[in-house]
């Protein structure tokens, strides 16, 4: 068998000294290393072959990479190469037996071993890259978030984040340069902090804490309907939840939220696990840019908004695993064009208010199987000084999954 050419070797602030015997004598012996020029300095005493800092974009990196294919090549990353790092990258592009990882602790093992916090109760997240409103799902009191910093700005921004939501109260560590002669730990809290001179290679260590006014995300489907920017037209928090649960979100699953109004099931569907994407497609411009606020408010903005009117905007569009027709089912080629759209397994979910929609789900649900229920719901509303129950309009939802 042939051996490995490409080392995958993790570094940390404490340079060559810190690596060991195996990740050293991969980069010695490495006609060409990959690195970022912080990266390149620390292992600079064990390069004997071309020192190749990472290219401008980035993206280019990997074909520099793989042009040397056969030949022993060095990439270095921060820590450990699978943690937000450049290992999984490399590792799917070449052979299991092309490559060999010489992993370092990471910057979030080493902040767990100052702090005294276990693994498997502290979240993580990295801003490299990455919007901070991301942050928004692991605001929960008395959670323990570990934060990857993009630069020296980054702690001070997220500070005003957490205060802007009512989080002001939260524990903020800033942890500086771990693992190398320049470490330093500060602690301030998010209201309260004034922390200059920040080291660009830092993470900050949370413990959050929220006042009466936090905007804390509830961990169930339906979200309150105030949390939502909308003009009327959205799937109200009763409907929200069921349709959430007649979609059946799993991990890494894709959906369309076709007629988005307001992108609030999108939003949900995301919000149920990182992995899940959204694809929000809505005509209407005022909308659309709704839905990118809402999004943004409520910590996925990583959702795809589409402008345009189904089904023409389908057209060329990541496939779906699911599909919720919010609005606009009842229009011609729409319903057809998201179940061709499907795979076997995938679900197809549509509500109705309308007689003409419900005629449509009807035939819908006689060409294509599925089953029908009608929903009412009746919420407390003021009669004069007194109380009363004022219904909803009746939601007809059909619900599909394809062979």
């Amino acid at each position: 068998m042939t051996a490995p050419w490409l080392a995958i070797v993790g570094i940390g602030e404490d340079g060559a000294a810190g690596l060991g015997e195996a990740a050293r004598a991969a980069v010695a012996r490495a006609d060409a290393v990959f690195g970022g020029a912080r990266h390149l300095a620390l292992a600079a005493p064990l390069i004997r072959g071309a020192a190749l800092p990472w290219p401008s974009p980035f993206s280019d990196a990997y074909p520099a990479v793989l042009a040397r294919r056969g030949t022993p090549v060095a990439v270095l990353a921060s820590g450990d190469p699978f943690c937000f790092g450049v290992g999984a990258r490399l590792a799917s592009l070449v052979a299991a037996g092309e490559w060999r990882a010489f992993p370092a602790p990471s910057s979030f093992t080493l902040a767990r071993a100052r702090l005294g916090w276990a693994a498997e109760e502290t979240a993580t997240i990295s801003f490299c890259g990455r919007p901070l409103a991301a942050a928004a799902p692991l605001l929960q009191p008395g959670a323990r978030v570990l934060a990857l910093s993009a630069d020296a700005s980054t702690p001070a921004a997220l500070a005003a984040l957490l205060a802007a939501r009512g989080f002001g109260a939260t524990r903020m560590r800033l942890m500086e340069a771990l693992g190398g002669a320049a470490e330093r730990v500060r602690e301030t809290t998010a209201a309260g902090f004034d922390l200059a001179e920040v080291h660009p290679l830092n993470l900050v260590a949370l413990e959050v804490r929220g006042g009466a006014e936090a905007r804390v995300l509830p961990l169930a489907s339906g979200l309150p309907d105030a949390l939502f920017e909308h003009d009327g037209q959205f799937s109200r928090r009763e409907m929200r939840a069921l349709t959430l649960s007649a979609l059946a979100p799993r991990r890494g699953e894709t959906l369309w939220d076709v007629g988005a109004g307001s992108g609030s099931v999108g939003i949900e569907w995301m919000l149920r696990h990182p992995a899940n994407r959204a694809i929000a497609i809505e005509r209407d411009p005022a909308r659309a840019a709704r839905i990118v606020r809402n999004a943004e408010a409520l910590g996925v903005p990583g959702l795809t908004v589409v402008e345009g009117a189904a089904p023409e905007a389908l057209a060329g569009l990541p496939a779906p695993d699911a599909v919720f027709l919010g609005g606009g089912a009842h229009l011609p080629g729409v319903i057809d064009a998201a179940w061709a759209a499907l795979p076997p397994g995938g679900r197809i979910v549509a509500n109705a208010v309308t007689l003409e929609t419900e005629a449509t789900l009807l035939a819908a649900r006689a060409r294509l199987g599925g089953s029908l229920s009608r929903i009412g719901i009746e919420r407390m509303d003021k009669v004069g000084p007194m109380h009363a129950y004022r219904p909803a309009m009746t939601v007809t939802q059909w619900a599909a999954e394809k062979p």
